[in-house]
């Protein structure tokens, strides 16, 4: 009897664009964010917005998505967030690592 070839099933790789609001900009926000994608397998970059909001494209395993924004909410020390624009999407995974713009 020939031998089947058994697939993993394929992760679907979801992403967000958020733009962070509230004291997030010369508080270490960009190098929270890179550290916190990193310890969630999260792909993307962040960068500042001449509005003195931050601006994130995250991808990765919705559930690892999920801690990494509860981590966005709460910043590092010295930032205060007070909202997040957030746009959920579907994609195919378009970054090998997570990176601060400039």
């Amino acid at each position: 009897m020939p031998r089947q070839m058994t697939r993993e099933p394929e992760t679907q790789h979801n992403c967000f664009h958020a733009t962070i609001k509230g004291r997030v900009q010369k508080v270490g926000y960009r190098v929270f964010t890179r550290e916190a994608a990193m310890r969630f397998s999260i792909t993307g970059w962040v960068k500042n917005l001449n509005d003195g909001s931050v601006e994130v494209f995250a991808e990765g395993e919705e559930v690892n998505l999920t801690e990494f924004l509860t981590e966005l909410y709460r910043g590092p020390v010295l930032s205060h967030v007070q909202d997040i624009d957030l746009d959920w999407k579907s994609s195919e995974k378009q970054h090998e690592e997570f990176a601060i713009l400039r």
